[in-house]
């Protein structure tokens, strides 16, 4: 099969044929007929996240936005069939932990991130192996397409998550989101579904022209305020109720976290590059006079995707909208170039490999 393969740090991946997956006794093996590319992708080929001892190593197949038609299942799979339309979360769980049980197999004690580390082989290739397959495969509702659930597995249902379970957000709260990659522009359908009013922040004014579209009501263009923070309570009358930082620079963790009113919520949703390695300073003391919570949060299980599909079902929230375009397998290194300087908008979706 044709897969897309690390060979070395910031260099292009070797488009190349390799060894189609079996499955194992309780995995599936999946056709892929959509990938995002996603800008953990491009951590990964660039080797961030040594601190998190997920530095991707040469030899691995990226890719962890799949969705596509079972082709194979594993003789201890009970809940999947062959030719069952399924996306693919990324960070894999083994469903039996403690707190896979809990419900949260997103922060599995033995996740495997899918497309990063090398039992868990990526979604840019015509197959990609999934373990646990009972677990963590998510059927897909009948009439939608690959391409369009491509972003469930990574960005989608990440900004899903942070703002229906990890956050508090109620009608008429006011949301800023900094950083419209495919993360945040999700965000921003999502706040604007939920009832939120939505402040969307960014340098380029084509990605907030995007999020306009998706229901922002005001934006803010970093790059022609001196004072993003203070820009965003003039908006809000004081400051956000609840504000996303979907890049995962300093400035912008710091920028969302200053423009909180009172007893405001942060969600962290973006990783850091080299340049913080998992470390940014916070203004401390004007968190604890306000009572600001910091908030992580991380994929979603997939035992709550139904949550997602019932607003599917009836037009409040369209994932479709967050797709830009459509690419090809030898593609995939022109995406990761551009997003080193933040040249994509939305989410890049491959459908042909």
């Amino acid at each position: 099969m044709r897969a897309a393969v690390l060979e070395e740090h910031g260099e292009p991946l070797s488009i190349k044929d390799v060894e189609a997956p079996d499955p194992a006794p309780d995995g599936a093996v999946v056709e892929v007929e959509a990938c995002g590319v996603c800008r953990s992708d491009w951590h990964g080929w660039q080797g961030d996240w040594e601190w998190l001892n997920l530095e991707t190593q040469p030899g691995q197949i990226l890719g962890h936005e799949p969705a596509g038609h079972v082709v194979a299942v594993g003789d201890e799979v009970e809940g999947v069939d062959e030719g069952d339309h399924v996306a693919i979360p990324f960070n894999l769980g083994d469903g039996a932990c403690p707190r896979c049980q809990r419900g949260h197999s997103n922060i599995c004690e033995n996740v495997m991130p899918l497309g990063f580390v090398e039992p868990a082989q990526g979604a840019f290739a015509e197959q990609v192996h999934v373990p646990v397959a009972d677990h963590n495969l998510v059927h897909l509702p009948d009439g939608v397409s690959s391409v369009d659930m491509a972003g469930l597995g990574c960005r989608f249902m990440t900004s899903f998550h942070a703002l229906a379970h990890r956050a508090d957000v109620s009608a008429g709260d006011w949301i800023s989101v900094h950083g419209c990659g495919g993360i945040g522009l999700s965000a921003v359908h999502i706040a604007d579904a939920l009832g939120a009013n939505v402040v969307a922040v960014d340098l380029t004014d084509d990605k907030l022209e995007h999020a306009k579209e998706l229901g922002a009501v005001e934006t803010v263009n970093a790059a022609d305020v001196d004072d993003v923070p203070g820009e965003i309570k003039g908006i809000t009358d004081g400051g956000a109720n609840v504000s996303m930082d979907a890049l995962g620079i300093a400035t912008t963790c710091q920028n969302s976290v200053l423009s909180l009113d009172a007893h405001g919520q942060h969600i962290q949703v973006g990783l850091t590059t080299q340049d913080e390695q998992g470390m940014v300073s916070l203004p401390t003391d004007a968190m604890v006079m306000q009572e600001i919570e910091f908030i992580g949060s991380l994929g979603m299980p997939p035992t709550r995707y139904d949550e997602i599909f019932r607003m599917v079902s009836t037009g409040k929230l369209k994932p479709e909208k967050v797709v830009s375009e459509t690419i090809g397998l030898e593609d995939v290194n022109d995406k990761l170039e551009a997003m080193t300087d933040y040249e994509t908008v939305g989410i890049p979706v491959i459908d042909e490999f």
